[in-house]
């Protein structure tokens, strides 16, 4: 493998013609080994590091393929998908032996071509057992001016084609998939077939395989943080496809990608196969996908190996295999089979620096036995986030406690925080356009107070043609204005407003309220406008947000990751950096949806310890965690901190807004008879979602 590997690179820095180059492919053939299969995944590696030209990439491709389907006709070992254990047909022997007059194998189509008209295959990116990856260009999309004409396309392999459950194993794998609607699971659109070509169209991700991450030279792990978070995503995505009665059954870190956006996508639900059987779901006594065979040894557990019916298990030993490679650069068992690894008593070593809570989550996730290995997705997250930090305040987290159905958000959603310690925050923000890396969250510098003290008036000799407004008499006027949060400030006679508002009077009746009091000369407005039915949070909150803001403020909220434009999408992971004031507070952090409810980010069962130290700089959520759905448009997260706990006890994850507003008012009225006016704090933030583009 390292001499194809060696060659491209070769080809790729000039120092090896083209001539040369091919005639060295040719000798690789020659002498491949058993599985030549590791050829294409090589092709493809090495194609993704640096691109080859395509018509390069194209004739090495045919002529693994050709190579393939010669050792087929030879009863050769070279085939990924097996019919039954023990047995392949691809590999009985032929009835008779190939002739030269035979016509050229059928190859699969590649780079360059293009598949009913209207998809032109552009790069490969991804090889499986089932089939090849491209990234493709719609024609049709890109007619239509779409901003995003890019699709990938899931070609089966030719000797995969050739079983006879192939079409119906591709079909499956598209309704599956579609069903699988998750922020952490590749979109599926749709199967077709172009003559005896049949492919599976999908979202297409920008980004790289996790298998590249874990073999790129020199890797020796990553920091937990990082691992968490990556494992939270994978994990997210395995918890819901179980919770949809499916076992992934080949997880493996080249069916993960890292997007550049900083999410993790699972993909290829190829062989996944029902374990909780329904009457609903008849197919499955005729077509059982597992009959194929497809799996990654390394990764499989030892009942997959021993060809026993599917458990979600299976999928949590691959998911800790994977979590163990990303702290140690490594696999558990350095590298065999789970059947050889229970053969020799192997045992993995803890991975150095690792907390005692992680370890015991990892060495349970790879127990050889299924009845000794964490039963559920859940609960493996739960230990495993367990050890972040010896050093816990207030809300830590890094623990993914729990998996909950959150009705506002339309998704199953793991709650933890992430704590941020002030070496953590980076000192200066990206410049704009700039990536983040994903385990940095943009710092969220403290807000000046939004209102100012004005000067004392400085008496002159020269007459003002009228008094000048007061704040106070400012103050009066805003607060007789329904639905709304608004601050004001005073400079001589020029009045500033800034905060929230509905209609009426919406921001003109406003203005024309304000110009119309004695003595303003001008009025500039900064406020948001927002629909009719968030006036019982302002109503509520309001006067705690404009009173906390004459006081100095100092508390924020926004979109995760620098976002400067509030807007999700469908699928869209839902993420807010905060940051406390100046004092020791308790946190609340609640979504408030357009159904009438409200769901609590925090506190809330999984993650109770919401008390935070003064300038406490946290993300809420992760990638996965909390994700966006139904209904779509204008609704609203709220951050409120007390210098008492809100509430006694916890409240359910997701309640009617009305019942929680009317208990929130009466204990912030009594909290702030105690404590004084302007040290609750409230910051809104409006977020707009909208369905994902079909």
């Amino acid at each position: 493998m390292d001499s194809l590997a060696h060659a491209i690179r070769q080809l790729q820095t000039g120092g090896m013609p083209r001539t040369e180059f091919f005639a060295q492919v040719d000798r690789v053939l020659e002498n491949a080994p058993e599985s030549v299969g590791r050829l294409l995944e090589v092709l493809s590696e090495e194609h993704a590091r640096k691109p080859l030209p395509g018509e390069v990439y194209t004739e090495v491709q045919h002529r693994i393929e050709r190579l393939i389907v010669a050792r087929q006709r030879k009863g050769g070992d070279d085939t990924f998908v097996q019919t039954r254990p023990g047995a392949n047909t691809m590999r009985d022997p032929p009835s008779r032996p190939p002739h030269a007059d035979d016509p050229e194998p059928e190859r699969m189509k590649g780079v360059g071509d293009t598949l009913n008209n209207r998809f032109v295959l552009e790069e490969c990116i991804g090889f499986g057992g089932m089939g090849t990856v491209y990234k493709a260009l719609d024609l049709r999309k890109l007619e239509a001016s779409d901003r995003k004409p890019y699709i990938a396309i899931k070609v089966l392999n030719v000797q995969f084609r050739g079983h006879p459950k192939s079409l119906i194993a591709l079909q499956r794998e598209a309704r599956k998939a579609q069903a699988l609607a998750h922020p952490n699971i590749v979109s599926v659109y749709d199967f077709d077939r172009d003559g005896p070509m049949v492919y599976l169209t999908m979202e297409y991700l920008k980004g790289k395989a996790l298998s590249q991450v874990l073999r790129a030279p020199g890797f020796t792990g990553l920091p937990y943080q990082d691992v968490l978070r990556i494992v939270t995503g994978m994990g997210n995505a395995l918890a819901y496809a179980h919770a949809h009665g499916f076992v992934h059954c080949d997880f493996k870190p080249g069916n993960v990608v890292l997007t550049d956006s900083g999410n993790v996508k699972v993909i290829d639900f190829g062989i996944a196969r029902v374990f909780q059987k329904t009457e609903e779901d008849v197919d499955v006594t005729v077509f059982d996908p597992g009959s194929l065979g497809a799996l990654t040894p390394a990764y499989a557990s030892p009942e997959m190996l021993e060809h026993l019916d599917p458990d979600p298990r299976d999928d949590i030993y691959a998911l800790a295999c994977i979590a163990y490679e990303l702290l140690t650069g490594r696999h558990p068992f350095t590298g065999v089979s789970a059947l050889q690894a229970r053969g020799a008593g192997m045992k993995p070593q803890r991975p150095a620096g690792l907390g005692r809570g992680p370890w015991h989550a990892l060495k349970c996730g790879l127990a050889l036995e299924r009845q000794a290995r964490t039963p559920t997705v859940e609960r493996f997250l739960h230990d495993f986030g367990t050890g972040g930090s010896a050093q816990r305040y207030g809300m830590v987290a890094g623990a993914a406690a729990g998996i909950v159905a959150v009705g506002a958000l339309g998704m199953a959603g793991w709650h933890y925080l992430h704590k941020r310690t002030p070496a953590q925050v980076p000192a200066t923000a990206p410049a704009s356009g700039q990536a983040l890396p994903p385990s940095v969250r943009t710092p969220i510098p403290a807000p000046s107070p939004a209102v100012q003290t004005p000067a004392a008036p400085v008496a002159t000799s020269a007459p003002a043609p009228a008094s000048a407004p007061t704040p106070a008499a400012i103050a009066a006027v805003l607060a007789r204005i329904p639905c709304a949060a608004l601050v004001g400030a005073v400079d001589g006679h020029a009045v500033t407003v800034r905060g929230l508002l509905s209609t009426p009077p919406g921001p003109a009746g406003l203005k024309d309220q304000l110009a119309a009091m004695p003595g303003v000369a001008t009025v500039e407005l900064d406020v948001g406008q927002v629909a009719r039915d968030k006036c019982p949070v302002l109503s509520t909150l309001g006067p705690y947000w404009s009173a906390y803001r004459q006081a100095g403020g100092g508390a924020a909220l926004r979109l995760a990751g620098g976002h400067t434009d509030a807007r999700l999408t469908e699928g869209d992971s839902l993420m807010v950096d905060m940051t406390t004031g100046a004092a020791d507070s308790y946190v609340a952090v609640d979504y408030y949806s357009l159904d009438g409810s409200v769901t609590h980010l925090l506190p809330n069962a999984r993650a109770r310890d919401n008390r935070a130290p003064a300038n406490y700089t946290a993300t809420v959520g992760s990638l996965g965690e909390w994700g966006i759905g139904k209904p779509f448009g204008a609704e609203m997260v709220v951050l409120m901190t007390t210098p008492a706990p809100l509430f006694d006890g916890l409240r359910p994850v997701s309640e009617p807004a009305a019942g929680y507003l009317a208990d929130v008012g009466r204990r912030l009225d009594r909290i702030r008879a105690a404590a004084g006016p302007g040290k609750i704090a409230v910051e809104f933030l409006q977020i707009h979602t909208s369905p994902r583009r079909r």
